[in-house]
């Protein structure tokens, strides 16, 4: 601000010389309404003052941008207002009103019937410090049958540094690279988890380190988390502190409605570092999709290798493909359908194992923030059973033969703020 203020006066100095010299040349060059004008001579001395003009007055708009961008890197580490103008509170629920019926070799499942159901609840609070460093707290519950009750538990929390656009850091329970993504893309949540997830093949936070942005030119983003392995429900068991962490990672690129990625995991899945271990839990995941003028078209697959077996001397590997689609015919119309394949073992004793499973359905979007869906769900389980997240799916043992359905119909929906 001192030298800024020195060259203003140093501007208003040589002002006040230039008067009088240009006052003077005026006069010179008076002339009388009878006598022609004479042709006027350069002054040196204007020319040279305007060149110091010029030169001063460069230099203070360089001092001006010098100031502003050392008050901007100053800024970015100063608190924001009061903690009502940096916090955000927000909120997400799932819910259904549905039917369902679930034989396993012709006999009923005990949750049968029509139910309304809440499936997910989750309240956020989103607080930045500053421009650099902001935290969330994310809570969701669960229904504990031990004691008949729903429970609150931590979903995420996380402290976050934003160093730039293309770094990210946050360091807690947050956001896995892969499934939040594959949710995102698939846009319909709300009715089913996404392929790897339904399938518990993957889940979608945990406690750790994640790193993630999007590259310049806003083509390419990217995510590796350093993670414990055993999900954000068991935080703070000293239980599972393995020998090293697990890792997770994706590289995506979206471009002209086109959507690639592929990721991976690898780890011990929370195995403690006294427990004998005999294989390590892989898995590989790609998604292409596009979309354009309300039409979305995409597909996901995974494979994973010893997602059961790392405690197990016997290996197996299981894979899965998730072809989806859906249109917009307005912007509160939609209709969707998906269709997963999945074989989970590759194990001599339940090789035989497949998995069906498709919905289909029509969306209604009255405003922004509520989604209604009327929805037909099947799951089916051929060669032995199978846990998803609808529960157990098939027969009662690994033969061929055995096998179940779990058929359900109803309205779902979704509301967020």
């Amino acid at each position: 601000m001192r030298k800024a203020g020195t060259l203003m006066a140093g501007v208003a100095a040589i002002a006040l010389v230039v008067s009088p010299v240009y006052a003077a040349k005026a006069r010179s060059t008076g002339t009388s309404e009878a006598t022609p004008p004479a042709v006027a001579q350069p002054d040196p001395r204007v020319d040279q003052l305007e060149q110091r003009i010029d030169a001063l007055e460069a230099e203070l708009q360089q001092s001006e941008m010098h100031q502003a961008a050392d008050h901007n890197k100053v800024d970015s580490w100063k608190p924001l207002g009061g903690w009502w103008d940096s916090t955000k509170i927000s909120g997400r629920m799932y819910y259904d009103i549905t039917n369902i019926t679930n034989k396993n070799n012709g006999t009923n499942a005990s949750y049968n019937g029509t139910s309304f159901d809440i499936k997910r609840f989750y309240v956020g609070i989103d607080h930045d410090f500053n421009k650099i460093f902001s935290a969330n707290v994310t809570t969701d519950f669960t229904y504990d049958s031990s004691v008949s009750a729903s429970q609150i538990y931590l979903k995420k929390a996380y402290l976050q540094a934003k160093l730039d656009d293309a770094v990210i850091v946050r360091v807690g329970s947050a956001d896995l690279p892969w499934i939040p993504f594959a949710e995102d893309v698939y846009g319909y949540r709300f009715i089913e988890n996404t392929v790897a997830d339904r399938t518990k093949f993957g889940t979608s936070a945990d406690w750790g380190v994640h790193v993630l942005g999007k590259l310049p030119g806003g083509i390419f983003s990217y995510q590796v988390s350093a993670v414990s392995g055993v999900g954000y429900k068991k935080a703070g068991s000293t239980a599972f502190r393995a020998e090293q962490p697990d890792v997770e990672g994706r590289l995506s690129a979206d471009y002209m409605g086109f959507t690639l990625a592929v990721g991976g995991y690898w780890g011990k899945l929370g195995a403690m570092h006294s427990d004998t271990t005999y294989h390590d839990a892989t898995r590989f995941n790609a998604l292409a999709a596009y979309k354009i003028e309300g039409l979305k078209v995409g597909v996901e697959y995974f494979t994973a290798s010893n997602w059961t077996q790392v405690k197990s001397a016997t290996s197996s590997s299981g894979w899965g493909v998730s072809p989806f689609a859906s249109y917009d015919f307005t912007p509160e119309w939609s209709v969707f359908g998906r269709y997963d394949y999945v074989k989970p073992y590759s194990d001599v004793a339940r090789t035989n194992f497949k998995n069906d499973y498709f919905n289909i359905g029509v969306k209604y979007t009255p405003v922004k923030i509520v989604d209604f869906a009327l929805v037909y769900k099947h799951d089916a389980g051929y060669g032995g059973f199978f846990g998803d997240a609808n529960g157990t799916i098939g027969g009662t043992a690994f033969a061929p033969g055995n096998s179940g359905h779990y058929d359900e119909v109803g309205l779902f929906g979704q509301v967020r703020w």
